[in-house]
Parts: structure tokens; sequence; C-alpha cells
């Protein structure tokens, strides 16, 4: 399969030899209503699937109805919303059900841009049309941010227009900015578009350019170079060739997409989320009968679903927590390379756990994880019933449900906290920890060292002390904690800490 070409290789499933039950729930112009996808869900519980796969975001969203799937068995996989680099904006966040982040992969679309001066510059599309290029060279026009107003100023007709306005991106995103040059270039009549932005993550907003015009994404560096040339040029001329396909080392992957959603939760800032990042962007998707580029944490949900039909497979008495905390221990923090996972943001960071959980997912190394963190699916009601006021001391249980991450968001002094491990791995097992503490904090862990025999428990405690070293009113600093046995297994969490002074003033920028 491809796009037109580009991309072209094997489509298989994540999963390939799973069955898949497609239920519907959302309508063009009805949304996806609460009452549809809890009714689908207890559909699914009444035809016997293993995991669920859902697709469905939005701020703030939640869908506590899910957990009755979890307590029968079955896994619960969310993608956690585009509406990043914003905090704050992840969804889907109760502890029961796997959260998605996006990441990039390693697959680009150059494509050259070519001025009339032979100055050659590169950008990216997803044009393949090479008819669309025949004729060479077309006039260049400077259409500032593209609106119905600005073009009306020149003559666009039959040109290539740069859309190039910096100082709107701070108002108007690309994921709205681009579509709306796209429509207003069209409609003005220009037969080439380059748009100036600073994310790379819309190419699959290029497809409505597809049989009208090539369309290229530049960043604000290549655009103020062709501006340059504009400037200075009686009769500017340049030519935007077809994209080709780059795939392998020399794309740097993955990162974190810059409108994956992004924590701390605001209705649960005590659980961390989201829990672990797949693939998500210019994913080749199955459409009618073709196949586009699609990104969105809806693509990457998917994956991490088949990863954990996968590890179902493999493992067929293991729990919906511990499946789930296979993914989140063993996942990547580095790229091929050995460097640090990167968050495309403004500007882009270092990822950190509300950008990517316990990171990139894994999934060769989730199948040995070593030691999982495991909850009896029970235990979910007390949270439910917390969220709803029903109980006291919600605060203690918060902090001390056996998750696969830490998150303390009111550290005023000094917090206790435990965690169990159980081993699935090799029954003689000696694990040594690993801590590296957030900023500000320090983290005491006892014991420091478990061992596993044939005839100890397979479950071990711990306790996890946090002392903010200074009263002030924070943000969030990170860390991890990890069990390591010096070999195969590497168990590791990720760890999210504010201090604060005030109950009722924070701080998460």
């Amino acid at each position: 399969v491809s796009y037109g070409g580009l991309g072209m290789g094997m489509a298989r499933g994540g999963a390939s030899r799973a069955r898949l039950g497609i239920y519907k729930v959302c309508w063009v112009g009805g949304g996806c209503p609460d009452a549809a996808v809890l009714a689908a869900i207890d559909d699914a519980i009444y035809d016997g699937v293993d995991v669920l796969s859902l697709s469905i975001a939005g701020v703030g969203h939640e869908l506590p109805g899910t957990l009755h799937a979890v307590q029968r068995g079955i896994s619960v996989v969310f993608g956690g919303g585009n509406d990043g680099p914003v905090p704050q904006t992840i969804s889907n966040a109760v502890p029961w059900v796997t959260t998605v982040a996006a990441s990039t992969i390693d697959r680009s679309f150059p494509t050259l841009i070519s001025l009339g001066n032979k100055e050659n510059l590169v950008g990216q599309s997803i044009n393949y049309n090479a008819a669309m290029n025949s004729s060479g060279f077309q006039g260049l026009v400077y259409g500032g941010s593209c609106d119905a107003e600005s073009l009306a100023l020149s003559n666009v007709t039959g040109k290539t227009v740069l859309c190039y306005a910096p100082a709107q991106a701070a108002t108007t995103p690309p994921k709205q900015a681009l579509p709306m040059a796209i429509k207003s270039t069209v409609e003005a009549g220009a037969k080439g578009l380059i748009f100036a932005q600073y994310t790379a993550n819309n190419l699959d907003h290029l497809a409505t350019c597809k049989g009208v015009m090539p369309c290229a994404l530049v960043d604000f560096e290549i655009a103020q170079r062709i501006l340059s040339y504009w400037d200075m040029t009686e009769n500017p001329v340049v030519k935007v060739s077809p994209a080709v396909s780059i795939v392998g080392k020399g794309v740097l992957s993955p990162r974190v997409a810059s409108f994956s959603s992004r924590g701390p939760s605001m209705l649960f800032p005590s659980i961390l989320k989201p829990d672990i990042a797949a693939p998500g962007v210019s994913i080749l998707a199955a459409d009618r009968n073709s196949y586009v580029f699609k990104s969105g944490t809806s693509m990457a949900c998917p994956h991490v679903s088949a990863v954990t039909a996968l590890l179902k497979s493999v493992h067929p008495g293991w729990s919906p927590t511990m499946i789930k905390s296979a993914i989140v221990t063993t996942a990547s923090v580095t790229d091929r390379f050995g460097m640090p996972i990167h968050a495309e943001a403004v500007p882009r960071k270092l990822a950190d756990p509300f950008d990517f959980g316990g990171g990139h997912i894994d999934p060769e190394r989730a199948v040995d994880p070593g030691l999982v963190y495991d909850v009896d699916a029970r235990e979910y009601n007390k949270f439910f019933n917390c969220t709803l006021g029903y109980l006291d001391g919600c605060e203690s249980y918060y902090l001390n449900l056996n998750l696969p991450s830490i998150a303390v968001p009111d550290l005023k002094d000094k917090v206790v906290l435990q965690r169990t491990v159980t081993n699935v791995g090799p029954a003689e097992a000696t694990y040594h920890l690993v801590v590296e503490g957030p900023a500000g904090i320090d983290v005491f862990v006892e014991p420091s060292v478990i061992n596993f025999t044939r005839s100890s428990s397979k479950s071990a405690k711990f306790m996890v002390r946090f002392t903010a070293r200074q009263r002030v009113q924070g943000g969030y600093t990170f860390g991890s904690l990890t069990w390591s046995d010096g070999g195969t297994h590497s168990v590791r969490i990720p760890i999210a800490v504010r201090t604060v002074i005030q109950d009722f003033v924070a701080d998460t920028s």
C-alpha cells in the first residue's frame, strides 16, 4: 500500500491473527454519545472480546463506565486526545485504562523547493503528482497569512503563494491555519502553496491539495529565505518538486507529536497520564478503497491495542493491569542512538512523563517485563466512589493505588507511599533499585534490594518516601524508579512530584 507511491510498503495488522469486532458509536455531526459508547461496550462484553480499542477523546472527557469491562478481564485502551502541546489537556485518565500519546515514526517526505536564483531548499509535502509540476517554474507571490484579504492585495492567479505569518502563529495554530490557507489560495486561483509553520505534524492536512496544486510545508527559517528572494527579485519564480519517501536512521524519531494531549490530568492529578506513546503521525490508514495519511492519538491507540492483544495471547492468565504494567515499565525513553526522546512543543523539549508516560512502546521487551505492578480490579471501585465523593481518605488511597507510575501533586513536606511488585520472570532473581529523583525532592526507598527465591512469595512490597528540600509553591519535577536484575530486566516507572504550600494554589507550567 502507499499514498500515490509515498510510504510504499506492506500493510499488516498489529496482531494479525486477531478477530475484529467493530461497534459504531460516532456519527457525523452527532459526536460520540457516552450512552452509545457504553452500549457498545456492553455488546462487546457479551460478544466475548478480549481487548477494547477506543480512539475517542476530548479534553477532560472520561468514561468511568469502562470499569465493568476491566473487571471482567478485558483490557481497555484509549487515545489520549489531540489538544497538545497545551498542558492539562489529557483525557481518558481513569487508572484502569491504558491512555496513549502519539509519536512520530522514522519516515519523512522531503520535497525540493527550487528558487529562480538556483537556490534549492527543502520542505515537506505529500505531493506525488509529477504532472502538476510539468510546467516547471511558476511565479512566486508573498501572501502573508493567506486570508482572503491578504490574497486580494496581489494577483495570485496561476502562481505559487508563500503563506508566512509567524506573528499570528501564537493565536492561530497550524492545524487551524493550514486548512484555511489552502481553501483561500485555491479560491483565489493559485496553482501552488508553500506554508510556513513551527511543526511538521500537519502533512495529512495537505491531502486537500491532491489533484489541485502542489503544496509544501517549511519552517520559519526556510520561509524567511524564500521571502528574502521574493523581496529582492523583480520577477521571482519557484518550483515545488514531488516529494520522496525517506525511511530509517536519517529521520530523527520517535518524538512526541505536538498535537498529542499532555498531562497532568485536570480531574485526577494523582493519576499520572498518559501511560505510553506509540506511532501516530502520518500513518497510512485505509479510507474506503484507498489509503491516506492520518495523524492523531486515534492512530496511536490501535498500535497499543494490538500489542495488548499479543501480550494477552502470550500470557492469557495476566490481568489487564499486569499487561498495562508490562507495557509501561519496559517503554523506552531514548531513541535508537541512545539520545533522550524529545517532545514537539513550542519550542521542542526533552519529553517528560506528562508527554509520554513511561515512554515509547517497546513490544519485544514488554513480553518479558520481569516484574509487574498488579491491581485487583475490585480495588478500582474505591477510586470510582472517591470521584463521586462517597469515601474519606481518598488522598492516601490515590497515592497507594498500585499503578506503574507515581504522581504526587501536593507535596507539602513529606509523604510516604507503598507499591507492590509481582515477579513474572525467573523464580530466582535479585533486583536492585536505581532512583532518579525529581529535582528538589529527596527520595528514600526501603528495601533497596528485592530477592525472589523458589520458596518465597512472588510478590514484594516496598515503601517510597518523598521529602521536599524546600518549602515552595513550585511546578512539577520528574524522575523515575527502576528495579534492575543487572541483566535482562529493567522495570522502570515514571515519577511526577509538585511541591505546594497551599492546597488552593498550583503551578502546572
